[in-house]
């Protein structure tokens, strides 16, 4: 079972990640057979290479500066859902829906987001 404070340290590394785009901060979130899914846009990433991979596509995202708030909505065994609220310069408010399932010790197995753009 994934506690709070696990919760934390995970989503702590996850914006370290982000804002790093370093292969190594990334790869410690996730297990080498992970998936990483986001709708509306149709992300499948399945394995750790693959992830890292993605992920990095992803650094123009970050042009301008972003900010990044969450909260943890409910922890149901091995998995986590969580609310956060992307805001990026560029880009705009993204508000998102997470669910995280771990593994025993800690790493993310399964990474769903439901990523929606708020009107400015």
């Amino acid at each position: 079972m994934v506690t709070q404070k696990q919760v934390e340290a995970w989503v702590d590394g996850y914006v370290r990640a982000w804002g790093s785009n370093e292969s190594k901060d990334i790869a410690a979130l996730f297990t080498p057979k992970a998936e990483y899914h986001e709708w509306p846009y149709a992300t499948d990433w399945v394995g750790r290479a693959q992830i890292i991979e993605g992920w990095q596509s992803r650094a123009a995202w970050q042009e301008g500066g972003w900010d990044f708030e969450w909260s943890t909505l409910m922890i149901t065994g091995d998995t986590a859902a969580i609310r956060g609220v992307g805001t990026y310069k560029e880009l705009g408010t993204f508000t998102n829906l997470w669910t995280v399932t771990f593994d025993e010790r800690g790493k993310c197995t399964m990474f769903r987001m439901w990523n929606n753009q708020s009107a400015d």
